[in-house]
């Protein structure tokens, strides 16, 4: 039984470590002045964006990153989860520059192309393959194949899952608890604004981890005559911290959608390459009709993918669909993910990214025993966190219910003054790469005791 935590404890920590957080980022504040007359709201994402001002990084080495005021931090964060081949290593650093000076961009294919998509098929299991520039193309693209495959528009989602940043998927994404609706019925709802209400209708959710709510959903979509085109979903979700499946829904999922002649497709940009070579399709043996890849494809450089059955990937072949990109399988991606796949991304890293993720998974929960948490530690792979919340979370709504959010709050800030650089939002996990070493992994857990015991106190 887990103690109950002080909330004007909480609120008194957080702010001391704002403040200290401010203190020791004024260059960033002067870069976020100097920023915000041009580049809008000062960065080149939203997602980028922080109160009261983003922390800009100078550069990174390894398992390091060290932002403009010369803060050194181990980093947990690694673009997104994108960089599990750490940061300028060597092998993806040698290849692009040994390509650079053949050519960085013809609009043609090229060897590595075909290298690549050799190795991803034989990861996936997946025997057909086609490349974009990002994790939004990636799967705006495989909906649209699977669109054209079965004839059909609706898509079906897994309630707040992210999945890319085009209309379709913008939907049903960090709804407040009492928004979510029906379990049965959960609403689709806009993710800010600018997306056509007609595209939102057509987009239907669904909750995960319930293989039963997903098929009487399709049945009545059935019976209106709106049966899904496909269901896009992460195997694990990623964005609520970490969630895994229960034993058996991934099958369960497997078996409606085919029963139904429903596309199954695997959104691994996240899982993908980072928690098994052949990602979460591999770790958990399902294989779908479609994966998405994107992330830590390109070795750093913007990449995507997409994997996908003979069946399926007909009407590419055929040219029903047009999957297009002016710089799709560009020369110097293409460079940089071949050397990550051959020479970084072996069994052997797996292997150490694995025992890794053991030790800090262990050391988080161990934590959380002795000083009686409202929380749990999971991961698996390369990715993993301390959930904060008395009830195990299974989809988005026992997420919203339980989770303690002004603690995962402080716990961002408290890291980051203590050199654990972690990526923003509860939503959030670490992301540890093959670079990373026991050291590391001991002062995130020596920071997590420290916070434990300041929370405690």
């Amino acid at each position: 039984m887990s103690i109950t935590l002080d909330r004007a404890r909480i609120a008194e920590l957080t702010e001391r470590e704002a403040a200290r957080l401010n203190e020791r980022t004024t260059a960033s504040r002067d870069m976020y002045e100097r920023a915000s007359k041009h580049l809008s709201g000062g960065v080149a994402s939203s997602y980028q964006l922080r109160d009261p001002w983003p922390i800009y990084i100078a550069k990174g080495s390894g398992p390091k990153v060290w932002d403009v005021d010369g803060n050194e931090m181990w980093d947990f964060h690694n673009g997104f989860g994108s960089m599990v081949q750490g940061h300028a290593h060597p092998a993806i650093g040698a290849a692009i520059a040994a390509r650079y000076p053949q050519g960085t961009h013809f609009g043609c294919p090229t060897e590595d192309d075909v290298v690549v998509a050799d190795d991803l098929a034989a990861r996936f299991g997946l025997p057909k393959w086609r490349y974009t520039n990002s994790g939004s193309e990636a799967t705006m693209d495989a909906i649209r194949i699977a669109r054209a495959f079965t004839g059909r528009d609706t898509v079906m989602k897994i309630f707040g899952s992210y999945h890319g940043h085009h209309d379709t998927v913008m939907v049903s994404i960090g709804v407040e608890y009492d928004k979510i609706g029906d379990r049965e019925n959960l609403a689709s709802l806009s993710y800010g604004a600018g997306i056509p209400q007609s595209v939102v209708d057509m987009t239907v959710a669904v909750p995960f981890n319930d293989a039963g709510a997903m098929e009487r959903r399709i049945e009545r979509l059935t019976a209106e005559g709106r049966k899904p085109a496909c269901v896009i979903m992460e195997a694990a979700m990623m964005n609520l911290g970490v969630v895994l499946p229960e034993p058996g829904y991934l099958e369960a999922v497997r078996d409606i959608t085919r029963r139904h002649g429903i596309v199954l497709i695997f959104d691994e940009v996240k899982t993908g390459l980072c928690i098994a070579p052949g990602g979460a399709t591999e770790k958990f043996g399902v294989t779908p009709d479609m994966v998405t890849l994107a992330k830590a494809l390109g070795g750093g450089l913007p990449s995507g993918a997409i994997g996908g059955s003979e069946e399926v990937m007909a009407v590419v072949e055929d040219g029903s669909v047009y999957q297009v990109g002016t710089y799709n399988g560009n020369p110097l991606t293409m460079a940089a993910a071949r050397a990550s796949l051959e020479e970084v991304l072996t069994p052997e890293a797996y292997a150490h990214l694995d025992r890794l993720n053991d030790r800090i998974v262990k050391g988080c929960q161990a934590v959380v025993d002795k000083y009686d948490l409202p929380g749990y530690a999971v991961g698996i792979g390369s990715k993993g966190c301390v959930t904060f919340s008395t009830k195990k979370v299974v989809d988005y709504e026992t997420f919203k219910e339980n989770q303690d959010a002004a603690l995962a709050d402080l716990a961002w800030l408290y890291n980051l003054n203590r050199g654990i650089f972690m990526t923003p939002g509860r939503e959030e996990e670490w992301t540890l790469s093959v670079t990373h070493t026991d050291e590391a992994i001991d002062a995130y857990i020596a920071v997590f005791d420290q916070l434990a015991a300041e929370l405690t106190a």
